[in-house]
């Protein structure tokens, strides 16, 4: 544990965002969860609900750092073919 003031105010601050980081990959993941499955349910208005959302929140993560540029276009692209191409 840190003794000085200013180090447990970092602890706290580092914490917070670490937090914060971890709530948006894991709505990233889950966004992209649930349009696969509406893609499998064959549910055209809610997958492409779901992919605006996907697009948003992907850019915020790139933006902070927490997924690579790449992988992030490559998910979207994907997904983006797998809507179009649904009925």
């Amino acid at each position: 544990m840190p003794n000085i003031k200013s180090s447990k105010k970092a602890v706290k601050v580092i914490a917070k965002k670490t937090d914060n980081n971890h709530e948006l990959k894991m709505r990233v993941q889950n966004l992209i969860k649930n349009c696969e499955k509406a893609i499998a349910a064959d549910n055209k208005e809610e997958a492409d609900k779901l992919l605006k959302d996907i697009q948003k929140y992907t850019d915020k993560a790139v933006s902070k750092g927490l997924i690579k540029k790449n992988t992030a276009d490559r998910e979207k692209s994907r997904l983006t073919q797998k809507v179009k191409n649904m009925k």
